[in-house]
């Protein structure tokens, strides 16, 4: 769908679709392209004299129908939305998400590459330059809907999340990322394990973390970050006690069964190294964790620890080679 939108130049914005599917709503008559074109004509709409993409991307949401006649009507679920331009925005979001679901272009933009976790504003962001110059009128869509803003530290590239789609990022766009990430062969081999012990060890350790931080006055900030920044080289950010006014412990979650084992990237070992006594690794035994008594095993400093103890083995299960 984006490949075939990238040819307008603009594909609108809350306030003109407010003010056109008002327009076609109440009209006496029906709506045709020319209607809506001297509509639109010469006129300056949510910053924009030019509308060329809003009737294609409004028929390929779903938000219109366009029948053999070019007759113009509009998605009957969205009538309740024209009372406002919020309420109609929030609606033609969800349904844009909805059906970028499994567009190619989409996910090439939105994949974990470009997608991370900002532990400072505490808010999932997105490389600028994902975008790149062809799909230039999809993110100013997404910046005109305000799905995405711009990062509060203007020097950082990137731009972030509004926290009001959270939830709709969280339902219909990360089980994807995930799913691309680790390609359909990976996944079908690694899905159930990944299922079982990593995804529930780490909701565990969250629960756990909760638990050891009760009083603290910012709990609902302790959470699990690794669906987002594949890069973090940690998978829950948390807090040190409950006096920290700040993010002071960074956990990576492992989980083994029976034998205490577990792969550590070089990307992890990277960050526990710079890190240092603010960096944990939480070890769960998958076969002990529904004990309501059990504690995870957590080591402070593991670069240190760990790695520089010689009391635990490290063996290489791949290398990279080059020539």
């Amino acid at each position: 769908m984006l490949n075939e939108l990238r040819k307008y130049e603009h594909l609108g914005s809350p306030q003109l679709f407010s003010e056109l599917f008002n327009q076609i709503n109440g009209a006496i008559g029906p709506w045709k392209d020319e209607h809506v074109r001297g509509y639109l004509y010469n006129r300056i709409i949510g910053g924009s004299s030019v509308f060329d993409g809003c009737l294609p991307l409004a028929q390929a949401i779903g938000a219109i129908a366009i029948n053999s006649d070019g007759h113009i009507s509009l998605n009957p679920s969205l009538i309740p939305s024209l009372v406002s331009e919020q309420y109609l925005s929030v609606n033609l979001l969800a349904m844009l998400v909805s059906s970028l679901k499994d567009d190619d272009v989409f996910h090439e933009i939105f994949c974990s590459k470009n997608v991370s976790f900002d532990i400072i504003y505490k808010k999932i962001q997105i490389d600028a330059s994902a975008f790149l110059f062809r799909y230039a009128n999809f993110r100013h869509l997404l910046l005109s809907f305000n799905f995405l803003e711009p990062h509060p530290d203007a020097h950082i590239k990137k731009y972030i999340l509004n926290s009001k789609y959270r939830k709709l990022f969280d339902q219909e766009v990360m089980p994807e990322i995930k799913k691309r990430k680790l390609g359909i062969e990976q996944l079908e081999q690694m899905l159930e394990r990944n299922r079982l012990h990593g995804e529930a060890a780490e909701k565990f350790v969250l629960s756990y973390e909760k638990r050891r931080l009760v009083s603290h006055p910012q709990l609902n900030q302790v959470e699990i970050i690794s669906a987002y920044d594949v890069a973090a080289g940690y998978d829950i950010v948390s807090y040190e006690d409950a006096s920290s006014v700040e993010m002071d412990r960074f956990i990576e979650v492992k989980s083994f069964s029976v034998s205490l084992s577990f792969h550590w990237s070089r990307n992890e070992i990277d960050v526990a190294r710079l890190r240092r006594d603010k960096y944990f690794l939480y070890l769960v035994d998958w076969n002990e964790m529904h004990d309501l008594n059990y504690e995870p095993t957590i080591i402070r400093d593991p670069y240190s620890s760990v790695m520089k103890n010689d009391s635990w083995i490290k063996s290489a299960d791949s290398y990279l080679i080059s020539r």
